[in-house]
């Protein structure tokens, strides 16, 4: 015979049961990486390596994020022109350029991360969002790709360097360094397109 301690008992078990089944699936997903405030106790000041570089923006360094053994790095307050992910595809005017720039600087080095205090340190798809110190040196790479004329002062999202970063875009502009000595509008992001055509960047 089931009395109502035995079903008592049973209930607290299989919510036991699925609260360990959801964790462990959150897990497995990458889920748990811990909060804010834990990427910028693991993350913020600390030197690391790079040990990949996907394009003129995003890198991987040699610290690990939950399971995995690197962390994704989206570089922070810059958006550099997108490269080509498939042979099918056409990368964006002077993207290989700036991928190539960042191989070159940054690519089995050293370089120290700083978050930004005031957002959250983590976009959309998980990348870890930081401004990045070369540690020889102490430059930090965002700034050197829009000096350089390799990337963007991304308007997008606010930022401690946004108005740093857009005088040194203006410069380059000026300067017609790197992407532009001839890039037109129409080979600019498309974000970068809206803000044109409304007057917010001119």
């Amino acid at each position: 015979m089931i009395t109502p301690i035995m079903r008592r008992r049973a209930y607290k078990k299989w919510i036991i049961l699925a609260g360990i089944v959801c964790l462990s699936g959150a897990d497995h997903l990458g889920w748990l990486t811990g909060p804010a405030g834990d990427d910028r106790a693991r993350y913020h000041g600390v030197e690391c390596v790079v040990t990949y570089v996907s394009d003129g923006d995003t890198i991987d360094v040699d610290l690990p994020d939950g399971r995995k053994a690197t962390t994704r790095i989206r570089l922070w307050g810059v958006d550099c022109p997108e490269i080509a992910h498939d042979p099918e595809e056409t990368g964006a005017y002077f993207g290989e350029i700036a991928k190539d720039f960042v191989q070159e600087h940054v690519h089995g080095r050293r370089v120290r991360l700083a978050l930004d205090p005031n957002r959250d340190p983590r976009d959309k798809y998980g990348r870890l969002l930081s401004f990045v110190y070369l540690a020889d040196s102490g430059e930090m790479l965002n700034e050197l790709l829009v000096q350089e004329g390799l990337a963007y002062a991304d308007r997008r999202f606010d930022h401690a360097y946004n108005l740093r970063f857009q005088t040194l875009e203006k410069r380059a502009a000026k300067k017609a360094v790197g992407q532009w000595a001839d890039v037109s509008v129409e080979q600019m992001p498309a974000w970068r397109q809206r803000m044109l055509k409304v007057g917010t960047i001119r």
